[in-house]
């Protein structure tokens, strides 16, 4: 049994205990404290923080991209791969305070295979039932991490329902690549009655409460999993703040959820959901929006002063369209996203 040592985090004045063994976002997870995070393999630099007091520290492998070691020198740590071997005190560069003390303990779970769905050429829909425990407590928008069969591996995957208290279960929305380590599997191998082990929640891709600002929503590939959990979240609760969901695919046999969504339009009465093709073939015929998904948000959008935006989808689009939703007046802070990465090439 290795040593304890207590983190305080500043200037929220939160204290977790740290197991030597753990990094320090993986114990604050377990206690309930969501701390700022991305990739949580130290490739992304959202946990960077500032170390105020104590030095006795050590780092798993990560990206000097990440953190250089100019940065680290100066007293700066990622904490997805700090481990803790003395009483520390932290300076938190990020964070969220509506988010950090109302977050959920991770939980390991079992769950079965249920269905698995071809819903476009190269995406499934993935539904899971908990099988132990039954229940895993998760914010609508929120991912977990599944454990790829016969390895060691892991791979992230945002649920697209909104809770599994009724029946147990997660359901995800998943990009094929014939190279991907688990999308390969579940395309070639996974069936139903399989189990798959699991772990979360994480992620802080939720809606924030108590505001009444407009939301708007740019998704691309299975960004469209997150972002559907957040409308359908809104529709249980009877949330009207007014909110458009921008989808970019490249054909019309990339977009998916249609009806549903369609569905939410009219039970949304401020929703409306603007999908976009970069490349529509003729045989498509369509009518709708045509570009890339940004343009068609500049071209829609020009005002959004005070706005809550949420990206998800392939880095490229993230990446573009950040810097766009702030031009056109969405605070910095009031940004949210997902930037999914991969392993393999879409087919």
């Amino acid at each position: 049994m290795s040593d304890k040592h207590v983190v305080r985090f500043e200037p929220v004045g939160i204290e977790i205990e740290v197991d030597e063994d753990q990094t320090i976002l993986r114990a604050a997870f377990e206690q309930g404290v969501m701390l700022m995070h991305g990739c949580k393999e130290g490739q992304c630099s959202s946990c960077k923080s500032f170390i105020l007091e104590g030095d006795d520290i050590e780092h798993d492998k990560y990206s000097t991209f990440a953190l250089p070691d100019y940065e680290k020198e100066e007293g700066y740590t990622l904490l997805c791969r700090a481990h803790a071997y003395e009483d520390m005190t932290i300076e938190l560069l990020n964070y969220d305070e509506e988010m950090i003390r109302g977050g959920l303990p991770i939980q390991e779970a079992v769950a079965e295979v249920m269905a698995i769905e071809a819903v476009t050429h190269d995406m499934r829909h993935l539904v899971l039932r908990l099988i132990e425990p039954k229940e895993v407590k998760f914010f609508p928008g929120q991912y977990v991490d599944i454990v790829v069969p016969g390895t060691e591996e892991v791979r992230s995957f945002s649920m697209a329902n909104t809770s599994s208290r009724e029946d147990g279960r997660l359901e995800f929305v998943i990009k094929v690549y014939p190279d991907g380590l688990f999308s390969h599997f579940l395309d070639s191998e996974l069936k139903v009655g399989d189990r798959l082990n699991l772990s979360g929640p994480y992620g802080m891709f939720t809606l924030r409460e108590g505001h009444d600002t407009d939301l708007v929503f740019v998704g691309g590939g299975a960004g469209m999993a997150p972002i559907l959990a957040l409308l359908r979240s809104m529709a249980e609760r009877g949330i009207t703040r007014k909110a458009t969901y921008y989808y970019g695919a490249r054909r019309k046999r990339d977009l998916c959820f249609e009806d549903e969504l369609r569905a939410l339009e009219e039970k949304l009465e401020n929703f409306r959901y603007v999908p976009a093709l970069s490349e529509p073939h003729e045989s498509d015929d369509w009518d709708g929006e045509v570009g890339l998904i940004t343009d068609v948000v500049k071209k829609h959008e020009s005002g959004l002063k005070g706005a809550h935006a949420y990206v998800c989808g392939p880095p490229p689009m993230v990446e573009a369209a950040m810097p766009l939703l702030t031009q056109l007046g969405v605070p910095e802070k009031n940004v949210y996203y997902d930037k999914f990465t991969t392993t393999g090439e879409p087919q």
